[in-house]
């Protein structure tokens, strides 16, 4: 039998080949009608207005890394639990059987306890919101 590693490679190189020849072939048989309105941005048919460089606050993005996190958490803890009354079933001990996921939920507590004490799950308050509290 051959070399493997001939298998491996004729399979990238079908994977790159493919892909790269449809857009090749694309280029050279699609028409060129080059126009104004094809180099706009667009909107949703909306009319486009100010910059595209819009600074968005940090804090979205903290609160989608957090989400990704726990998310992930869910979907670790999830196995663990289905196995957890079979595993017990079987002689396995009980300290055995938990003790894992207790670190590692530990591990997360901890985290989320650190993102908590820098304020990366505090939501910015804008300046109206502030002169209503301010004036309560």
């Amino acid at each position: 039998m051959g070399n493997p590693w001939i298998a491996i490679g004729a399979l990238a190189l079908v994977g790159l080949l493919i892909p790269v020849g449809m857009m090749v072939i694309s280029k050279l048989l699609r028409p060129s009608v080059p126009e104004q309105g094809k180099r706009s941005t667009y909107e949703s048919g909306e009319v486009p207005t100010g910059d595209t460089r819009i600074r968005f606050n940090i804090q979205y993005y903290m609160v989608a890394l957090l989400f990704v996190i726990f998310d992930i958490e869910t979907v670790l803890i999830f196995p663990w639990t289905v196995i957890y009354r079979s595993a017990l079933e079987n002689g396995v001990g009980l300290t055995r059987v938990l003790a894992p996921m207790l670190v590692f939920v530990g591990i997360l507590v901890v985290g989320l306890g650190w993102a908590w004490r820098n304020g990366a799950v505090k939501w910015v308050r804008s300046p109206r919101a502030e002169k209503r509290k301010d004036a309560r």
